[in-house]
């Protein structure tokens, strides 16, 4: 296998296993098609898990004639690797997937939105003549939110928009438009082949199927795994490492996860336990602590969103610079308590603002910094962190998953 980082399965090998053969046509009706995603359960792999069928139903019923679909492949998240994978090693499902969401639809026009240099190229040699188009995103955060896909795609900036009206109401060129991550429509490509029985064959009946996971960090090289949902954190952890020992946190989900404690480790892996935990499965990379300081962390994290944000609304710019900034003293010990308090409040109001995720994202981060770690911040006011001195705060972070040759 070419991609960088060693794919391996867990309990099964769905999305991992060889590309199938393009199926006999003409194959299931659109009809069909939003029956099986609906039987089958598949969620969006993107980060929230909000059931396909839902958005195929709401595109395919607009009144308007003119509808798009466009398979969002830039993977921004700074700890996954999965988009990228599916998209240079198994193009094919990913185009299967967009083929039968575009004809669910009734789709005018499908679209491939990516960044990296190989997934295009490889997405071009395996798409059937002009029927999909490739379009190239610039390599940023705020570059994959949906709305920002949809401007780019039509020829603007890769920069979020006001919400409402969605994409699904009014998208590229103000049609209704289906945006669906790249790892959902490869999901959607194997229930439409497996038939719902099967493809709820893993899983959980709330999380059916399989989904891949990026794990990095604690002192292990990066690794993507494709596991059954349901599966206990601690499984997948010492299928990586060898062992869960030594772990002290994990950033849950990719950036946008929030940092939970390592009673973490015994959560299963489904939507609904991490959402109680105050975190999310989110795009399902997970970053691994061992000597970290969750305060060195979250700063690092900070700071990473801070430079990555969209510089379009005022309360995500002041906000998100606030609490890089914070944090950054936190993690060095010079801030004080009046800081610290300052810090919940912004964690607390940041929630909902601005038009991209990045403020949500910060909100998450330091609510589940002083749901966890409360005592740990505390401390930082008192006096200095060896830990936090080892690891200086970057914007560039120490946590991206690097996918150069080696």
């Amino acid at each position: 296998m070419s991609f960088p980082l060693p794919a391996r399965p867990l309990r099964a090998a769905r999305l991992l296993g060889p590309d199938p053969e393009r199926p006999p046509s003409p194959g299931p009706s659109a009809a069909e098609i939003i029956e099986i995603a609906a039987a089958a359960g598949v969620r969006g792999r993107g980060g929230a898990g909000f059931p396909l069928a839902v958005k195929l139903r709401s595109v395919a019923a607009a009144a308007e004639p003119v509808r798009y679909v466009i398979a969002n492949g830039e993977e921004g998240e700074p700890a996954s690797a999965k988009d990228r994978f599916l998209l240079r090693e198994r193009p094919g499902l990913v185009l299967r997937g967009l083929t039968l969401a575009a004809r669910a639809v009734g789709a005018a026009r499908a679209y491939v939105y990516v960044s990296d240099a190989r997934a295009a190229h490889r997405l071009d040699e395996a798409r059937d003549g002009d029927t999909v188009e490739i379009v190239r995103a610039p390599a940023a955060y705020v570059a994959g939110e949906e709305t920002a896909v949809v401007r780019a795609v039509g020829g603007g900036p890769a920069l979020p928009a006001a919400k409402p009206p969605r994409p699904w109401q009014a998208g590229l060129r103000g049609a209704p438009t289906l945006v669906s991550n790249a790892e959902t429509l490869a999901q959607l490509a194997l229930a439409v082949r497996l038939g719902p029985d099967a493809y709820r064959a893993y899983g959980t009946p709330e999380s059916p199927g399989t989904f891949l996971a990026t794990l990095s960090g604690a002192g292990t090289p990066a690794a993507l795994y494709e596991v059954p949902y349901g599966v206990p954190l601690r499984e997948l952890v010492t299928a990586h490492r060898g062992t869960a020992d030594g772990v002290t946190g994990v950033l849950a989900g990719g950036f946008a996860g929030g940092l939970l404690p390592p009673a973490a480790l015994g959560l299963p892996l489904t939507h609904a336990a991490f959402a109680e935990a105050g975190g999310t499965l989110g795009c399902g990379a997970f970053v691994l602590l061992a000597g970290d300081c969750p305060v060195g962390a979250a700063a690092d994290v900070a700071a990473f969103f801070d430079r990555e944000n969209a510089r379009q609304c005022g309360s995500c710019v002041k906000g998100t610079a606030g609490v890089a900034d914070v944090l950054a003293r936190l993690a060095a010990g010079a801030a004080t308590p009046g800081d610290v308090e300052q810090l919940e409040r912004w964690g607390e109001a940041l929630a909902g603002r601005g038009d991209c995720a990045t403020p949500d994202a910060v909100s998450v981060l330091v609510g589940s910094l002083f749901r966890h770690h409360r005592d740990t911040v505390r401390a930082h006011v008192e006096g200095a962190c060896a830990r936090c001195a080892g690891f200086p705060v970057t914007a560039d972070t120490r946590f991206r998953v690097s996918l150069e040759e080696r």
